[in-house]
Parts: structure tokens; sequence; C-alpha cells
């Protein structure tokens, strides 16, 4: 995947000052993971520019392979083996043995041999640097124990956490960090840049609307095999009675769609712009009281989406309580 000029722009900006710690935030597909590790890069490279790293030398080399010896990556095991990113060879063990599955959160243990990295000397001499992402997913005791190195930071260490949730930070960990907030990209810009990752030039507009605007999740949707037409035509197929394209897809996808589609007919009640469909792909007005009872059921089921009972029910019953919505007939005042 190539670097986003939004991106670029922005590490140009952090290069430009000063700092052993920063916060990025913002919503998810802005890019927080690939700002971070293009910082985390260019800090170690050998040959840095003010664009950021060479991408030449030895040192950028191993963090293309993942081998840096000053780089420590904290993350939870889902997303380490998502983006390729080695574990420790006791967390390995236990996932091929299958004496539990990759975890979810930032293991407390991955948090404490961290730690110890952040106490040795740099191995290349040119510092070393911790990534935590998505910095949301330590827990209480993880979080502590990061902040005592924040507070306290070795010399020649520097830290850049990034993630989407920075509300569910400490406000101790928000403030020892220089927050940067993820710029939004132009439609044109960032429909250009889909167009360079190869989504076709027809899509790329529609993917980009239903993932909000977020680029990133764009492009994850078009390579998790989103057809566009096939998402401009369910939500009206929907309203008719055809659920099928939620059998297409997982629980969790569902909802979210669903999720989507309620929030852009609400907002159209409103007379706001909808976010996640073009206007002419939505269906008819149905009534405001149902829409917003939909809202809240689609918010319950979401808290258990991940663990259903029985998806093939939970679909059934999605479909149901989605049909019963869109048809309802607004009230006259």
């Amino acid at each position: 995947m190539s670097t986003a000029p939004w991106i670029s722009a922005q590490l140009r900006q952090l290069l430009s000052q000063r700092g052993h710690a920063w916060l990025l935030h913002g919503p998810s597909g802005l890019g927080q993971y690939t700002l971070a590790l293009g910082l985390a890069q260019a800090w170690l490279c050998d040959r840095p520019t003010p664009d950021g790293a060479c991408g030449e030398c030895d040192s950028c080399h191993q963090v293309e392979v993942r081998s840096h010896i000053d780089l420590a990556v904290l993350m939870p095991e889902v997303q380490m083996q998502e983006l390729g990113w080695p574990l420790d060879e006791k967390a390995q063990s236990d996932l091929d043995d299958k004496k539990r599955k990759p975890s979810k959160e930032i293991r407390v243990d991955a948090m404490r041999a961290a730690l110890e990295f952040a106490q040795r000397t740099s191995g290349r001499g040119r510092g070393k640097v911790m990534l935590v992402y998505p910095a949301e997913r330590m827990n209480q005791v993880t979080a502590n124990a990061l902040l005592k190195t924040l507070e306290e930071p070795p010399g020649d260490v520097r830290f850049v956490l990034a993630t989407e949730a920075a509300h569910q930070l400490l406000p101790t960990i928000r403030s020892r960090c220089q927050g940067h907030t993820l710029a939004w990209p132009a439609a044109e810009q960032a429909e250009a840049w889909l167009k360079e990752e190869g989504v076709p030039a027809a899509a790329a507009p529609v993917l980009l609307r239903a993932a909000g605007g977020r680029p990133e999740d764009a492009l994850r949707l078009h390579r998790a095999g989103l057809d566009a037409q096939a998402w401009a035509r369910w939500p009206k197929a929907l309203a008719r009675g055809d659920g099928s394209a939620l059998a297409d897809w997982g629980p969790a996808q569902a909802v979210e769609s669903l999720q989507k589609l309620c929030h852009d007919l609400i907002a159209m009640r409103n007379g706001a712009e909808p976010r996640f469909f073009a206007p002419g792909d939505l269906p008819p007005a149905a009534d405001p009281a149902a829409l917003t009872g939909w809202w809240r059921d689609l918010a319950a089921t979401s808290r258990t989406v991940e663990h259903p009972f029985n998806a093939g029910l939970m679909l059934e019953d999605l479909v149901s309580r989605a049909r019963a919505a869109l048809n309802s007939e607004p009230h006259s005042r």
C-alpha cells in the first residue's frame, strides 16, 4: 500500500517538531498506523530527510522486514498477526499449541518486555522507539505500566501512540504526549489514492461513502470483496423484502451496515446529507419513531454481535426488524 499524500504531509509536519512522545488520534481509516510507523522509521533511519525515512538504508530494511533491534511494537496479537509483526517465542508457542486464542488487548507481558527494551542501550546508536497501536487496547494495568516510563523516559527512547478512541485512554497518558489529530483528506484526493491502489474508478466514490469518507477503510472494503453496485442497491432491496445481501455478510458486518443505513435515513429525515449512501440509493422516508427504535435495537445488538447464539437466526431477526422500520408509514402531524 503506497503512502497517501495526506499522510506524507502530516509526517513532514511531525518531523519538523520536537517531542519524545506523540499521540496520533482520530477516527479509524485515516492512517494512524501508517503515520505512526512512518514516524518510527524516520526516527531510526540512518539517512533521514525532512520528508521521512530514506527507505534504502539498513535501518529502513530492518523495519520493513519487522526485525529492527531498536523498535518495540506493542499491539494486540490479532493485529500483530494481521500486520506481519512477529510475536515473542512464548506467545507464538502458546498460540501454536492452541493453549489460547490471539489476544485482542495489548498483553501485560508484552508491555513488560517493551519496558525492559526501553531501558537497554540502543543497538544501532540512533535511539529506540516504542510504537503502541491501537493504544486504546491497553487495559488499566498495561496503561499504568506504560505511564511510569512516559513520566520518566530513558534518554534515548521515543514513543508514538496511535488510537481511534483517545477518550478511552488514561488522562495522564494523554497529558504526557503531544497530540496530533489525523487530517481528513478531500474526497477527490482520497478517490485518486484509491484508484492508485487498484479500486475501479466507478467504485471509488461509492466505497469511500460506504466507509464514511475514510480512505483506508474504503480500501479494506474493496479488498474484502464488497461490490460497489451491490452496496448502492441493497437498501432499496431490503425495503422491498429482499435481505439476500445480508446473507453474504457476517453478523458484525451486517449490524454495522444496517447502522449506516439507519444513520443516513435519520439524517435525511432531519434535513441533513446522508454519509454512507448517495441520496438516490435510499428508500423512501420512514416513520421517525420507528427509525429511532430501530437505531436503539441495532445499538443493543452490536454489543453482543461477536458472540451470537445463532448467527442464522440473528440475521433473520435483523432483516425482519429492518423491513418493519423501513416500511413504517410516517405519521402526519
